[in-house]
This record gives structure tokens, C-alpha cells and sequence, in this order.
């Protein structure tokens, strides 16, 4: 006989997302791993309930109360699956509910490289593929070998391969064909047995250079767990601690333009920040644009704009869901008409 669900009724989720928005779930329940999964499909009233599937509520704004069934994925575990010294890739398992950054850390401990440029993003595990994360030059996305689900449909678990994924910015199939209906119960990482360093960020080269390690060298480059150090001092630096002055990171998505928009702006904006991509388009810095509309350090009520950098919403004491919507929307319009480009956020809005 299956065991009662832990359900918790009219549950605060204000330490459960990095903004610290205070909302209330009509019902809460931690899930440790599938099975009470398979226990909530087939609960006559849980089943049929509006779902939210939480991880470390860092790209996510609440806008108001949730009226459905929060499922808080908690399972915990990280493990090497294979140890075929013929292969090129170490394979490392982790569960759903693992931090990110404690999983990066994880990997760096064991001489593992390939996660160092996404050091301190926060957020868990299972929720790195949904946004396909990345940083520094690196999306996990290439590094993701499986992602393990469970379908809420058929109550069946499935995997899906690096393809299945359809990984894109900060994109993925479960953004997408599978959202409301998969909730990733673990990924897999193929993580490179002959690792190189990713230094293409000048940003990156110069603080390991300021630390004094040499980046041009190969006979004395920096080894993976020293850029993984370099990167968390970069964003230690730059970005908010969550736990200090809420917030989810870079709020909006840099921009992807065509070379002919990018030429335009250059006329009037010379200094427009801008990296080609190699499929000839062109991303442009949304920090920079928001920076150039004014907009660094400034406030609407209690949700600001934080002072060190403009990619970065934050709360600054009682801010509502609706408080930071309305920021962000100002933003867009004063991008919108000095640029002509439409930033798009990146959290998920509930």
C-alpha cells in the first residue's frame, strides 16, 4: 500500500524563489524522486491539479498566488556511470534536486573539467536543460548527454538523447513539446576526457591574468578548477547573493540581430557591445542597452535595477511579483524605442 503524501496546504513559497517574492501554493509536496511522482498521477485530486514543478526557484518570478500544486524536486546524488577508459567522455549522473553550482564543485574535486565556466549559476540541477544555461562561452546544453523523465501523461519514465533535447539559447524541447507534462528526474553529462580551457571571454583571461596565471601559455594555462575559481570571483563580484537582495540573475536574454540591424545601431552607438554568431547573426549586450536607456541603479518602488550591473533585476525589500513585471516592462519599452529591439526575460513567469 503506497504511503500518505506529504501535502502541505496554503504553503509560502517566498524562501523557495530567489527573488523572494512571497506567494502562496495551494499545495506543496517535495518530491524525493518517481515515485511520488507515480502517487500524485494517480491521486483523484492531485492528479488533476495545475502543476508547477519547482527547483531552486532561481528562474522563476511569481506574479501572484499559485492556485494549483507546487512539486519541489529535492532527490539528491551525483555519480561517475561509466569508466570505459576507451571513451572520450567521463559520464556523471545527477539528480534532479542537486544544486548546480554544488554539482560544478562536485566535478571540479575529481580533476572532471568541462562545467568551470558555469561556476555559481544558481538553480538545481534538473532546471540547467529546461533554460539550457550557459556562461563564459559554454552552454550546458553541449554537454548533456541524457535527461531522464517522468511523463505525466502516460505515467511512463523516458530519456531523451543529446538531439531529443533540441537544445537552443537559453532554449529546449521542454520549453517547449514537453512543457506541463515531462519533470526531468536526472541528467546525464558527458564531460570531456581531453579538456581544453575556454578563454574567449576577455573578461575571464583578464582575472586569471590579474591573479597571475598566464592564459597565452600552454605549457602553464590554467587548470579547470582555477577557472571555475576565477569565474565565481567574476560573478561573486558583479551579481547579488540571492540570499542578501533577492533577485534571478540576468533578467533578459541578450539579443540575437541581424548584421543589417547591427550596422544600423553602429552609426549612432559605436561602442554598441555586440558578438558575432557563427551562424551570421549577431547577439548584442542587453546589459549594456539597458545601461544606455539609463537604467542601472534605479528603482520603481521596492524592484530595482542593480547598481553594478543593469542585466540584473532585483528586490529590494517587499516587492510583489507585479512590482518587478512592471520594471521590466519599462525597460523593454525604452530599449524598444531607442534601439529597436525588444528584450525578451528570461525567467519563467507564474
Amino acid at each position: 500500500m503506497s504511503n500518505p503524501l506529504s501535502v502541505h496546504t496554503d504553503f509560502s513559497l517566498r524562501t523557495l524563489n530567489t527573488f523572494g517574492i512571497d506567494a502562496i501554493a495551494r499545495s506543496y509536496l517535495q518530491v524525493p524522486g518517481v515515485a511520488i511522482l507515480e502517487q500524485v498521477r494517480r491521486d483523484p485530486v492531485l492528479g488533476c491539479m495545475q502543476r508547477l514543478v519547482l527547483g531552486g526557484g532561481s528562474n522563476l518570478l511569481l506574479t501572484g498566488d499559485f492556485p494549483g500544486l507546487v512539486l519541489h524536486m529535492v532527490g539528491k546524488g551525483v555519480e561517475i556511470v561509466d569508466g570505459d577508459p576507451a571513451s572520450t567522455a567521463i559520464h556523471v549522473r545527477a539528480q534532479a534536486g542537486e544544486s548546480w553550482h554544488g554539482l560544478v564543485q562536485w566535478t571540479l574535486a575529481r580533476g572532471i573539467g568541462g562545467l568551470e565556466n558555469l561556476s555559481l549559476i544558481p538553480g538545481s540541477v534538473g532546471a540547467a536543460p529546461i533554460q539550457n544555461i550557459g556562461a563564459y562561452g559554454v552552454e550546458v546544453g553541449d554537454l548533456i548527454a541524457a535527461v531522464h523523465c517522468f511523463d505525466f501523461d502516460t505515467g511512463q519514465t523516458f530519456t531523451l538523447d543529446h538531439a531529443g533535447c533540441e537544445f537552443g539559447y537559453r532554449d529546449s524541447v521542454f520549453k517547449h513539446r514537453w512543457r506541463d507534462r515531462a519533470v526531468i528526474l536526472d541528467v546525464t553529462f558527458a564531460l570531456p576526457v581531453v579538456w581544453q580551457a575556454r578563454l574567449q571571454y576577455v573578461e575571464l583571461s583578464d582575472e586569471l591574468a590579474r591573479d597571475g596565471v598566464p592564459c597565452n601559455d600552454s605549457a602553464s594555462a590554467p587548470d579547470a578548477l582555477r577557472i571555475g575559481a576565477a569565474v565565481t570571483a567574476i560573478r561573486t563580484r558583479k551579481l547579488p547573493d540571492p540570499t542578501v537582495i533577492g533577485n534571478a540573475g540576468s533578467f533578459f536574454k541578450n539579443p540575437v540581430v541581424s548584421p543589417e540591424l547591427r550596422d544600423r545601431l553602429l552609426v549612432d552607438w559605436p561602442r554598441l557591445v555586440c558578438y558575432p554568431q557563427a551562424d551570421g547573426s549577431v547577439k548584442l549586450a542587453a546589459g549594456w542597452l539597458i545601461d544606455q536607456c539609463g537604467w542601472k541603479g534605479r528603482s520603481l518602488g521596492a524592484a530595482g535595477v542593480y547598481e553594478k550591473q543593469a542585466l540584473v533585476l532585483v528586490n529590494r525589500g517587499n516587492a510583489s511579483g507585479a512590482d518587478i513585471v512592471a520594471l521590466a516592462t519599462a525597460i523593454q519599452h525604452d530599449v524598444a524605442a531607442r534601439f529597436g529591439v525588444m528584450l525578451e526575460p528570461e525567467p519563467n513567469f507564474v
